[in-house]
Parts: structure tokens; sequence; C-alpha cells
């Protein structure tokens, strides 16, 4: 009787426990790495896995994407103006195995890298790169620090350019280049519409220079426009001639007109006919 007991009270205290040491579960975006007295044993996971306690030790690995910000740095552009920068990394572990073997704390190490990098890249290109093409400028970084940390068993997805600090003196430099940059646009376009407006008086003067009777016109018409809104009757010069002396004028013009478009719509037909 007594043995039973034991036997029970052995079950309990010490089976159990063990049982409940041994059995682990990570999430669907975690991996365990596990070894086995110091040797690695390969990766588990997701889901419930076992271990033999004391004997072995694992470590999770999160294999969600993952930030980084870049502190701000002071660099020195190729064109040597001092800019302060900074940026973020996105990254993610692809090897959970050597994320745990190859580097000892890989976030840190993503940052450090991150910093040294982000300051060689920008010491290479001047400054209107720098604030024109930020991508590209973010591109370039990715693609050196994915070099470095696929030994790690990382992958860097993207960097991005935060933002750059220029030296004060610069920004009112810039914002002067860009207040007389307005200006010379302003007085490119005031020169084009004084050139358009010109082109237009001389078609204009050109005209009345074929039909000088036009002129004529233009004065009647304005002074029946002004007498209109003043309810003025206006006398003009009769040694310029009246209106009443217009009319042959006028008729002797729409008659020289109306026979060139007949004569010009004979030939169009004769054309087609010909054809």
């Amino acid at each position: 009787m007594d043995g039973i007991i034991f036997l029970i009270l052995a079950i309990i205290f010490i089976v159990i426990p063990f049982l409940a040491a041994s059995i682990k579960i990570v999430r669907e975006y975690e991996r365990a790495v596990i070894f086995r007295l110091g040797r690695l044993k390969g990766a588990a996971g997701p889901g419930i896995f076992f271990i033999v306690p004391i004997v072995d030790q694992f470590f999770k690995v999160d294999l969600r994407i993952n930030t980084v910000d870049v502190p701000r740095q002071a660099v020195i552009t190729k064109d040597n103006v001092s800019v302060s920068v900074d940026a973020v990394v996105y990254y993610r572990v692809d090897d959970p195995i050597k994320s745990v073997v190859k580097v000892a704390n890989y976030n840190y190490a993503v940052t450090q890298l991150a910093m040294t990098t982000l300051r060689d890249v920008i010491g290479t290109i001047e400054l209107d790169q720098l604030l024109s093409h930020r991508e590209e400028v973010g591109k370039r970084i990715q693609e050196i620090l994915d070099e470095t940390t696929e030994a790690w068993g990382v992958k860097v997805v993207a960097v991005r350019i935060k933002d750059i600090v220029l030296p004060e003196e610069l920004v009112k430099a810039m914002s002067l280049q860009a207040q007389a940059e307005r200006i010379r646009r302003a007085r490119v376009i005031e020169s084009e519409g004084e050139r358009q407006a010109a082109a237009i008086i001389r078609e204009a003067a050109q005209m009345y220079q074929e039909f000088p009777i036009g002129i004529r016109l233009r004065e009647l018409q304005t002074f029946v426009e002004v007498a209109k809104e003043r309810a003025l009757i206006i006398v003009t010069d009769t040694s310029r001639g009246d209106t009443a002396s217009l009319i042959p004028a006028l008729t002797t013009a729409l008659t020289q007109l109306i026979s060139q478009r007949t004569s010009s719509s004979k030939v169009i037909s004769e054309e087609k006919k010909g054809s």
C-alpha cells in the first residue's frame, strides 16, 4: 500500500512537472532554435514541440518585419555640405538558425551597420542628388546592408530616409534661389504674352493695309458703341466721308470677296472632275 502511494506521489511531483517542462509552443510567426548539451539540434515550430528539460535549451526568434530607427547622423556630402540625416530600416529574419548562431544580437548589429553604411553612402553623393533622389539613396543603402546581413540570416526589406536637416545659411540661399527662379519664369511668361500681342497687332495692321475701308468701319463702330453707352449723337468729319459714302466701297469689297470665293470653288470642282 505504501509503495502505491509513493508511486502516485512520484508521478505527481516528478513525472507531471517533467512533462509540463517538456512541452513547448511557439506561435505561427515564431521559430524555436534548440540546442542539446550545447550543440545545435535544429529549429522547431510553429505549434507544439518537445524538449528534454535540463538537457535542451531553446531560443525563440520572431520572423515578423522589425524596424530599426537609425539615429540622426552628421554627414558631409561629396560636395562638402554638412547635413544631418536619419533613417529607418525594415528587416526580417529569414533563417532563424543563422540569426542565433552567427550573430549575438542581430537587432543591434543591424542598427550599427545601418549607421555606418548611411554615412558611407551619403559621403559619395552630392547634396542635390540626396535631396531629389531619396528613394534611390535608400535602395542603395538597402543593397549594401543586405549583402552583409545575409550571413546573419537577416533580410533587409527597405531603407527609408526620414529627414534631412540642412544648415540655416544654406536654407536661406536655396530660398533666394527658388525666388529668383520664380521671378525668371514670370518674366518669361510676360515676354511671351507681349510677343503674342505684338503678333496679333501686326496681323491686324496688315489686314487694315489690305482693306483701308476697315479702319473707317472700325472707327464708326467705336463711335456707335460710345453713343449707345452715353446717349450721344456723334458728328463725323465730312471731309473724310460719311457713312453713306462708305456704301459703294463696301459693295465693291463684298463683290470682290464673293467673286474670289466663287472662282476658287470652280477651280476646286474642276480639279475634282479631272481626278
